[in-house]
């Protein structure tokens, strides 16, 4: 679509999961937007794995969709094979996960964006970011025609400096069939010189009819289906399907160590650092020698898709070695690939020379999201380009930046993570990387975060009504169970373990205890109160929330305790003119640092590599002694 003006409040480059959610938040806030890319058909396109969550993933995905997003939304729209993640486990591990139908996901994502009169779509790629005396004043496309805006937000993937690899092929490009962006990274370089090269890669995608299913191991979703989205429900999920299990060999290993002499990633071509967490089959064949099976997860990409995508065996190779170490795989034998699997190198840019709120420190009104910072993953694209696209919009009105905390949500260890340690390797969320992970859930994400949406301005009226609703039978619910006594004889059936001196109990007391579920002990004292009956939309949620919130009662207090405790020196302001090099008792190695990242905290500074405890402390007694200072003087 041709746009009628030339100026907007803010402008997004890319239309990948960074930008459609930047984007979407800045028309929710108001403010004209365009969206720039490439391909007006690709946007929202699932490049690489059709499907969103996981452990830590999931997490992101249910507080961008608290905040108003899109992601898990479409996931549900999309969602052909959804199963709950470390079920077995606690609340605080346990994730969503849903396999989407590849063009179900990207129909969802531009129906939402359809929705917003503020957005303008313009297909084109941005060459040059337009500066005037160190302030973003606006871009300009390869096709010549410039755009006026004060706030960007950056979200190009892997097409800086792209570089796909396919055995001792080598193509420029951000991705299979689109050309790279090289004029603007060259120009991104010398505006923030600290730059380096990351990987990923995808497997051969697999013609379906050509493999032998009858020998995989069928993995059937979760009955009752788990919903993505807090405003969706069951009734949302499209056709659902079964994914398969298979495993690599002895055989498909040797295939593998006889083409390694071929393999870029081992001849040294590919410089870019790949993911730790989801190396290529090379790389797990190389590096786990002992292993004599790897596993692979066989994912349907569509309901109507001829292909499938095989999870597990990113690779590098030509693709006649790609199909060779394929057909020796159990059901494989026959497999045709239908596209090979290839590793793409790109720049990304250091960000630790960001803002917390992902603004470049170099350029003002200029922010950067998604693989650009050097992460990996839809999830953490999408979460960086909503906090990216939150504090454009904030901008805009002169508002104060909303910085999201880590102990806030996973958005914030995200943010602190990326813009205070920085990373060498692309990043991935875990829970693992979460301190505070038992506040942290994906189940209280809503409470945690559409509150704060509302007062921001990016939640809608409908979504908050609903939520108010929830949050209402949820406080009823609780209400009754604290005030309903339960007899020690019904006591005594509900937990064996119970002794005759125990004495009756509140019902909510009695939800405490490990052995004891919400279902069980409304059967002894009574249906929930009417007004959580037949809810479709979250009845059965609220046993599920209130049994949760009665066990983890204890530790979440606790840790909140830590919380408190910890933020009466983490949240003390450190001096904007403080003269690192004048403290005694710092390495100059911490001076270095503490002078470069110039954190505005205590807690800020805690969190850059190589700041010791010793440090901080160093760091607390010269405010003690400013501080005492001042008060002689006055």
């Amino acid at each position: 679509m041709r746009t009628t003006t030339n100026t907007f409040d803010a402008i997004v480059v890319g239309g990948g999961h960074a930008g459609t959610e930047a984007a979407a938040v800045l028309c929710r806030m108001g403010h004209s937007t365009l969206l720039l890319t490439h391909n007006k058909n690709t946007i929202g396109q699932m490049s690489c794995n059709p499907a969103i969550g996981g452990v830590g993933k999931g997490h992101l995905a249910k507080e961008i969709d608290a905040l108003g997003g899109l992601m898990a939304r479409a996931a549900d729209l999309a969602g052909i094979h959804l199963k709950t993640l470390n079920s077995s486990k606690g609340k605080a591990v346990q994730a969503t996960r849903a396999q989407a139908d590849r063009l179900l996901y990207k129909s969802a994502i531009q129906q939402q964006l359809n929705q917003y009169s503020e957005l303008t779509v313009f297909e084109g790629a941005a060459s040059r970011v337009l500066i005037k005396q160190g302030e973003l004043c606006g871009v300009e496309t390869e096709c010549g025609e410039t755009f006026k805006t004060t706030k960007m937000v950056l979200t190009v993937g892997t097409f800086l400096n792209g570089v796909i690899h396919t055995g001792r092929e080598r193509l420029s490009g951000g991705r299979r069939g689109d050309k790279p962006s090289l004029v603007l990274a060259q120009q991104l370089s010398e505006i923030a010189p600290r730059t380096g090269r990351l990987k990923t890669g995808t497997p051969p995608r697999i013609n379906k009819n050509s493999i032998d299913f009858n020998l995989l191991e069928e993995q059937p979703g979760d009955d009752p289906r788990p919903v993505f989205s807090f405003v969706s429900t069951n009734e949302d999920h499209p056709q659902q399907v079964s994914c398969h299990i298979t495993h690599t060999n002895e055989q498909t290993h040797d295939i593998i160590r006889a083409s390694l002499k071929d393999s870029p990633l081992f001849t040294g071509v590919i410089e870019g650092v790949g993911p730790r967490y989801c190396p290529s089959i090379e790389d797990k064949v190389v590096k786990f020698a002992d292993k004599q099976r790897h596993q692979i997860f066989i994912e349907p990409e569509g309901l109507n898709a001829n292909e499938v995508y095989p999870n597990g065996i990113s690779t590098s190779l030509s693709a006649k070695q790609q199909e060779a170490f394929v057909r020796s795989i159990k059901g494989f034998n026959n497999a045709e690939i239908t596209q090979p699997g290839y590793a793409i190198e790109y720049d990304y840019f250091d960000p630790r020379d960001l803002t917390p709120v992902f603004e470049t420190r170099s350029i003002k009104g200029l922010y950067f999201a998604g693989q650009i910072n050097g992460t990996t993953g839809y999830e953490e694209a999408a979460a960086q380009g909503l906090v990216a696209g939150i504090n454009a919009g904030l901008s805009i009105t002169k508002k104060e930046p909303w910085e999201p905390k880590r102990d806030e949500a996973y958005l914030g260890v995200l943010a602190n993570d990326l813009v205070v340690r920085g990373t060498n390797e692309p990043y991935r969320m875990f829970t693992s990387r979460a301190e505070h992970r038992l506040l942290l859930r994906e189940d209280n994400a809503d409470q945690r975060l559409t509150p704060l949406g509302k007062k921001l301005g990016i939640v809608s009226n409908e979504r908050w009504s609903l939520f108010t609703k929830k949050i209402e039978t949820l406080n009823k619910e609780k209400d009754r169970l604290q005030k309903t006594t339960v007899k020690h004889k019904v006591i005594a059936k509900l937990d064996h373990n119970t002794k005759k001196s125990t004495g009756d109990k509140t019902a909510y007391e009695l939800l405490k205890r490990p052995g004891i579920k919400y279902k069980e002990l409304i059967k002894q004292i009574g249906k929930r109160a009417g007004h959580t009956k037949n809810n479709k939309t979250f009845g059965g949620v609220i046993g599920e929330l209130l049994e949760t919130e009665a066990k983890y009662e204890g530790y979440v207090a606790k840790q909140k305790r830590e919380i408190k405790k910890q933020k009466t020196y983490s949240e003390t302001t450190l001096p904007k003119n403080i003269d690192y090099t004048q403290l005694s008792g710092l390495s100059n190695e911490v001076k270095e640092k503490l002078t470069e990242f110039a954190p505005k905290t205590i807690g800020h500074a805690a969190r850059i590599q190589g700041v010791t405890p010793a440090s901080l402390s160093v760091l607390l007694v010269h405010l003690k002694k400013q501080k005492i200072k001042r008060a002689q003087n006055q």
